[in-house]
């Protein structure tokens, strides 16, 4: 019984660390090699791909609108479209030349950012990223939930159940990914064409029956007269109230994600995709002009057909005005097939949000030494996010409005990135005008960023939470991690082989040293004092290690090891790490390998307290040298007698 139920644990969690996330696949660990840059799909097939995000905004963001801004919801929405185009747009375009392997404006900052103070800012951006991506999932899930709960035919049966229905639309996209998930550019092709079809249908007659009936518009024109005076006053207030309509800004971040998926010029290299970059920008300025158009058509017909009662908390055009209008003029029929085709593009956003999660964590945790290893696997990530997007679907009760301040601040915070990252490129390329341009870009998204953040703080605390949370188990990961060794490849120059052979000869015996003056006096009395502690015999030689901490915040690297004779007597091997222990270790367990010899290594005690050595080492990798690297060794190495010696005196 007890060997039937390992058996069935051990299969269990052969199943649970199965294979990596098909997008991230080549993230894991150490950055692969990227695939030909001429390989991939047509750009509009990849527009696609980022309309199911993009574009299915359209399901709720007719709604919010005319929440956020009332009859002012036309005026304010053209605003948007002015910020998208002249703002989001440049920005994006200037983000797919700087980062063509898709990497986005968070590779981008983290260029210009160094040592742990550039790794927490990439954790924060992450944060939001996570924000973002999981909104999307929860906010899609709600939303189609209330296109399902509304229809005409099921509403008396569904009634009450939409938090229900939402966690089992986001249970039913666990479950796809838990079995296995490739993105299909074919499914979101078929999808997109016919909802952005369905949609023109219900704009066209919309604006048909909005022309029959002339004095809706004379009646909503006279009202916002009533309301607000003049032009100049509207313009006002719909830039006061445009930070609520941040949502119709989503997509252009994934739009840069999906980048490697787009064929380029046959003569592209990854040095220089020409092609690649092109066609992004036409995907990027594509997807924009077509939904800046339905953005604004869509906000005019329901602003001026459906009564504002209509729109508030409990109302049929709550959450899916344009399936309000579908049902309305075209019949229950043509409605019906509208909500299945809005659920399912919104059902496939969730995906692509969920593929862009398992995509972007890999990306950055992983080399900073921030990921447990399961996290490695697609499977465990798929519960860890599906169980946050129970949490978050019930924080919320599944309620679209109440979630689109948390996903307007995820976006927001990303797009407002990107333009700083560009307004910083823009200005190292000595290119004034464009530097000016982002820099009035970048101000006008961090005050939209902020005054979201003033008037919906769920936003920020929800941000907060996911980036306390990743770095709470990022800083926990790296602590686990401590006393792996970290070095992916080990290199020595001539002169450093031509040591390691002459010792290998005898007994390899290194001295870790901390370099100081490096004089003469200093190598002649370290080699005593080792001498004298260790009670090594007067005929012994011994090779010199002196490491130089780099980056201290990096965990993996290769290791270049560099000899050199000073003084004419004293060998000296150098080495560069962003760790020491680790270094040594390295380089211990390669000259043993090269050289089938097992090496020794003598240090000194370290004056202090332990437990502030082990931080120093944690933190910046030095600290108490001698056990970290003892303790580096025995985990890669469980075999004692091929464990190389380590000596404290």
């Amino acid at each position: 019984m007890a060997t039937t139920e390992h058996a069935r644990t051990s299969r269990l969690r052969a199943w649970m660390l199965e294979g990596l996330s098909d997008m991230a696949r080549h993230q894991q660990g150490p950055p692969a090699e990227p695939e030909p840059a001429h390989k991939g799909q047509r750009w509009w097939r990849v527009m696609c791909l980022t309309g199911v995000d993009y574009f299915s905004t359209l399901g709720y963001q007719p709604g919010i609108a005319a929440l956020a801004a009332g009859l002012l919801s036309p005026v304010a929405t053209i605003v948007l479209v002015i910020v998208t185009l002249a703002g989001a747009l440049p920005v994006y375009r200037r983000v797919a030349e700087e980062s063509p392997r898709g990497e986005g404006s968070i590779a981008m900052l983290e260029r210009l950012l160094s040592f742990w103070k550039g790794k927490l800012f990439v954790l924060t951006l992450l944060g939001f990223a996570a924000t973002d991506f999981l909104i999307t999932i929860t906010l899609s899930a709600a939303d189609a939930s209330t296109h399902l709960v509304e229809n005409p035919h099921l509403t008396d049966v569904l009634h009450d159940k939409q938090l229900l229905i939402t966690l089992l639309l986001v249970a039913l996209l666990g479950a796809v990914f838990l079995k296995g998930f490739l993105e299909a550019i074919g499914v979101a092709v078929v999808l997109v064409g016919i909802y952005l079809t369905l949609n023109v249908v219900v704009v066209v007659v919309g604006l048909w029956h909005v022309a029959a009936a002339a004095h809706v518009v004379t009646d909503w024109t006279s009202a916002l007269t009533t309301e607000h005076g003049n032009v100049i006053a509207m313009v006002g207030v719909a830039l006061l109230v445009f930070p609520k309509l941040a949502l119709g800004l989503s997509g252009f971040e994934t739009g840069v994600a999906v980048m490697p998926h787009v064929e380029g010029d046959p003569d592209d290299t990854e040095e220089k995709p020409t092609g690649r970059i092109r066609d992004t920008k036409k995907l990027l300025t594509t997807a924009a002009v077509i939904m800046s158009v339905f953005l604004i058509a869509t906000s005019f017909i329901t602003t001026v057909l459906i009564p504002e009662k209509e729109f508030e908390s409990g109302g049929q055009a709550n959450g899916r005005a344009l399936a309000y209008l579908a049902h309305e003029y075209l019949g229950n029929f043509f409605g019906t097939v509208y909500d299945v085709s809005t659920i399912a593009i919104l059902w496939f956003a969730g995906a692509s949000a969920m593929a862009g999660l398992l995509n972007l964590m890999p990306r950055y945790l992983p080399r900073y030494g921030m990921a447990p290893h399961w996290a490695r696997a697609v499977r465990p990530m798929v519960i860890v996010f599906t169980l946050v997007a129970f949490l978050v679907t019930w924080i919320f009760d599944a309620d679209v409005d109440a979630q689109g301040g948390a996903y307007a601040t995820g976006v927001l915070v990303l797009i407002s990135s990107a333009a700083i990252a560009v307004t910083i490129a823009a200005r190292k390329a000595g290119q004034r005008n464009w530097t000016i341009a982002f820099a009035v870009i970048s101000a006008i998204f961090l005050y939209t960023t902020v005054v979201n953040v003033i008037e919906r703080p769920d936003g920020v605390k929800i941000g907060a939470c996911f980036i306390a949370g990743i770095i709470l188990v990022s800083l926990l990961s790296r602590l686990a991690r401590a006393f792996e060794l970290r070095v992916t490849s080990v290199t020595m120059d001539d002169m450093a082989e031509r040591f390691v052979r002459d010792v290998a000869s005898r007994r390899i015996r290194f001295i870790a040293n901390e370099p100081d003056n490096r004089d003469k006096a200093e190598y002649r009395d370290k080699i005593e004092q080792i001498r004298h502690d260790n009670d090594v015999p007067t005929p012994e030689d011994f090779v010199f290690v002196e490491v130089t901490v780099l980056d201290p915040s990096e965990f993996e690297a290769g290791l270049n090891v560099r000899g050199e004779v000073l003084h004419g007597r004293y060998r000296v091997l150098t080495l560069e790490s962003s760790s020491i222990p680790n270094a040594l270790a390295a380089l211990l367990l390669h000259v043993r390998d090269t050289t089938g010899c097992t090496p020794h290594i003598y240090f000194e005690w370290t004056e202090g307290s332990p437990f502030a050595n082990f931080l120093r080492f944690f933190l910046f990798g030095q600290g108490e040298v001698a056990p970290v690297t003892r303790e580096v060794l025995r985990e890669a190495e469980p075999d004692r007698a091929r464990r190389p010696r380590v000596h404290v005196g």
